[in-house]
């Protein structure tokens, strides 16, 4: 479900980590201000999964570091889905090779464990309403893979609102949100959108955002 025009009930999240006591944590820190809701929890990918189809969440979190059937292995699955709900990855300063991984799997948001409550909140709620989420400490560390292989700057001319359009990527915008910052529909920024993401040879919205970034947009 998208939650771009979110009608104020809490943003439903199934969340996905092996270790209780963090699972524990996670829970209060998102459920203090009432906006998300943990409806389901998981310690492994088999019962992430279960607990997606018996919630239909609007968010899910997920540990990569899970025992079993683990977090990309789940994720590969949840994400090839038609309807599959925006999923983020939480991980720690250590997995740069998990976070590449999903990257690749088309994984929304990037969290790591110890993020402030307020910005762990505001990452559930923006993916929730379409945005993408990178913890700007991942995007460092990221960026300079991603620059072996990427042009100082974009491979194709972009107009001034593909530009406009992508900062809001970069940004972690929703379409709805970029829309109303530039007056635009957001069934037009979402033609915008997969415009840039064949244009940029860019798999999801996420790859762009990190391009972006690296292009200073």
């Amino acid at each position: 479900m998208n939650r771009g025009e979110h009608d104020g009930s809490p943003v439903r999240v199934v969340l996905a980590d092996d270790e209780p006591l963090m699972r524990a944590g996670l829970r209060t820190v998102l459920e203090v201000g009432g906006s998300v809701r943990v409806v389901g929890e998981a310690d492994d990918g088999r019962a992430l999964l279960e607990q997606v189809d018996r919630h239909r969440p609007d968010v899910v979190l997920v540990d990569v570091q899970m025992p079993g059937s683990g977090g990309l292995d789940v994720l590969r699955t949840l994400c090839a889905r038609p309807d599959a709900p925006p999923a983020a990855v939480l991980t720690t300063f250590d997995l740069d090779d998990y976070v590449t991984e999903a990257l690749r799997i088309g994984v929304q948001g990037f969290l790591l464990k110890d993020a402030e409550p307020d910005a762990l909140v505001r990452a559930v709620l923006d993916l929730a309403a379409g945005g993408a989420v990178l913890d700007p400490r991942i995007t460092a560390r990221l960026l300079p893979r991603l620059a072996g292989g990427t042009p100082a700057r974009p491979p194709v001319e972009l107009t001034l609102r593909e530009q406009q359009v992508l900062g809001g990527l970069s940004a972690g915008e929703s379409n709805a949100a970029i829309g109303a910052r530039l007056g635009l529909a957001p069934a037009t920024v979402k033609k915008y959108v997969s415009a840039l993401l064949v244009k940029l040879g860019a798999d999801n919205r996420v790859q762009a955002a990190l391009l972006a970034q690296g292009w200073g947009l």
